[in-house]
């Protein structure tokens, strides 16, 4: 699974935004033959859903007969797989529906955790083969549901990246699901705040990831110390800077934390200050495909970080190479516009 997952992956990247039909069907035809199967739940199984999507990034309506087929897939890997299709095809629009249509996918699946948590003290009298049934349902439905609200989380930022007003109000529902709801989702809000504001260090942001770099859950730990990396990357940021120094110091004794701060590091000082992984040109006015679909990649993979990033799969951090772009300015330093 792994070697399909990056396989797809490079595929999405390679047709990115062409709806590519000899892409799209092999992946699903893929996913069809591994539908009854325990593959589904590798963590690199995200990245076939997420290869079709990049296909269709951007394209709204004309990924609808994609999603509709994804239907056929088992439940709780469909739900994940339509919403990340969906939030690729939409990506950059600003559609308000969209939005509040993945808001109620996070506050509607934790109010229906919470009815099976009741059900469950209710069944108590019930004998012991039903009780280990349960238990083996209830274990297996909060994994399938975060996976779908992280993707949803993502989507959010994803949808909403290109509007300031937009990304403001979106900050505050960020603070609100980073203090109510469940750790999956806290564990993908530092990512969806990197996607609102990449190479961008915004204070009110830069602030709220580095009090949840000290957060007791260590994936929302990892997480926002990449996050602190992609919102400062080739910026040089000497507030950032001496953030990340300071992390490094309080992260001394741990291995995977302190490897996250380095590649912060790294991000930070992109190219000396010369690079950029701004996903938008002219103004902001112009989505840059490529660069949205290398951020995907490394967001996506950050989603599981620690059997990815933190495992042996930690070359996936080169999904972010299409995103990376030098300065125009320091390109054609005489130029007319730059001038």
């Amino acid at each position: 699974m792994e070697q399909i997952g990056v396989t797809a992956l490079a595929c999405g990247l390679i047709s990115v935004g062409t709806c590519n039909e000899n892409v799209t069907t092999t992946i699903l035809q893929l996913l069809m033959e591994k539908s009854d199967s325990s593959d589904l739940k590798d963590p690199f199984a995200k990245f076939l859903p997420l290869g079709i999507g990049l296909c269709y990034l951007g394209k709204q309506e004309q990924a609808e007969a994609t999603i509709a087929a994804l239907e056929v897939l088992p439940d709780p890997f469909k739900s994940m797989a339509m919403t990340l299709v969906e939030i690729c095809a939409y990506a950059g629009t600003g559609n308000v529906l969209k939005i509040q249509s993945l808001l109620h996918i996070c506050s509607d699946h934790f109010e229906a955790e919470k009815e099976k948590e009741t059900d469950k003290k209710d069944k108590k009298s019930k004998t012991d083969d039903k009780k280990s049934e349960e238990k083996k349902g209830s274990s297996d439905n909060p994994q399938d549901l975060s996976c779908q609200q992280a993707v949803a989380v993502i989507g959010l930022a994803l949808i909403a990246m290109g509007e300031d007003i937009g990304g403001e109000m979106l900050f505050r529902h960020f603070g609100h699901l980073l203090r109510y709801c469940e750790p999956a989702i806290r564990r993908a809000v530092p990512l969806a705040l990197a996607l609102l504001s990449v190479s961008s260090p915004q204070l009110n942001i830069l602030d709220t990831l580095t009090k949840f770099s000290h957060d007791t859950d260590s994936e929302v730990a990892h997480n926002s110390i990449l996050a602190l990396g992609l919102i400062g990357a080739g910026t040089n940021n000497a507030r950032l800077a001496a953030t990340l120094r300071q992390l490094a110091q309080y992260h001394a004794k741990d291995s995977n934390n302190l490897f996250m701060v380095r590649i912060a590091q790294g991000l930070v000082h992109l190219g000396k200050g010369t690079m950029t992984l701004n996903p938008y040109h002219s103004d902001h006015q112009l989505m840059s495909p490529v660069a949205v679909a290398g951020l995907l990649g490394l967001i996506v993979a950050c989603l599981d970080v620690k059997t990815t990033l933190l495992g042996k799969s930690h070359y996936l951090l080169y999904s972010i190479a299409p995103a990376i772009q030098v300065m125009r300015a320091l390109l054609f330093p005489f130029d007319d516009y730059n001038s």
